[in-house]
């Protein structure tokens, strides 16, 4: 197995656009894959996973309210999309040898769990993942908030966010060629400097609860284990900086 992991219990967090793979929306079943083996490796490291998926890949749910649908309905339906997300990356997880629960905030007995804290925990004791659906349960919060409040209620050591890049920029570094990258920022700073890696109330609620934000590539292979072993390129937010 190597060395401990860095990190002993992780909430992952991933966007619904990761999930897009080439495609310009819905799921790409082989990217999911790859997503899945990456979480497996990292379980083989001994990390206690769990996940919480966004739906933006399918329906978002501020884009529906643009469009003229009721904000708190358009926010329901885009809980709804975060299960769908939710099934097939379960379905993925098992198939690469994860037992996997999908727990739901929003009842739906007939496909998931709902969400029950001890019974996430125990999942997890257990060497299963947890997948968190639904986000909060509530309209007028992102899967972000959903994150930090899922990782608070579970205990994480960690947050980790993958994204589209390998940590925290001035900029968007697909945009603005001289961005820089930081390997370590406080929470204030994150908050003051208003970079957007996370909404701020899901960086407000990580720093209550002191669990360290780590912002990393989803996209680079194996990058998920090389975090935990302390390795990979990646930015970590925390209290000192």
């Amino acid at each position: 197995m190597g060395a401990a992991p860095k990190f002993r219990r992780i909430l992952l967090k991933v966007s619904g656009e990761a999930l897009i793979g080439a495609q310009n929306f819905g799921i790409d079943i082989e990217t999911v894959e790859r997503i899945a083996a990456d979480i497996k490796e990292a379980s083989d490291v001994g990390a206690q996973v769990c996940l919480v998926i966004g739906g933006g890949n399918i329906f978002r749910g501020l884009a529906g309210a643009a469009k003229g649908i009721d904000r708190a309905t358009a926010d329901y339906m885009g809980m709804l999309a975060t299960v769908m997300n939710a099934l097939a990356m379960q379905a993925a997880l098992e198939r690469a040898g994860l037992p996997t629960r999908v727990q739901s905030a929003i009842p739906m007995m007939t496909v998931c769990e709902p969400y029950v804290r001890r019974r996430a925990i125990r999942h997890m004791e257990k060497g299963r993942v947890v997948i968190f659906a639904a986000g909060t349960g509530n309209p007028f919060f992102t899967t972000d908030t959903a994150a930090a409040l899922r990782a608070a209620e579970m205990s994480c050591d960690a947050m980790l966010k993958g994204t589209q890049v390998d940590g925290v920029y001035s900029a968007d570094p697909k945009k603005v060629a001289d961005a820089v990258r930081y390997d370590s920022l406080s929470y204030h700073e994150v908050l003051s400097r208003d970079l957007q890696v996370m909404d701020a109330s899901a960086v407000s609620l990580s720093r209550e609860n002191r669990i360290p934000i780590v912002v990393f590539s989803i996209h680079d292979r194996g990058a998920l284990a090389a975090v935990l072993r302390g390795e990979g390129r990646c930015t970590i937010i925390s209290e000192q900086g």
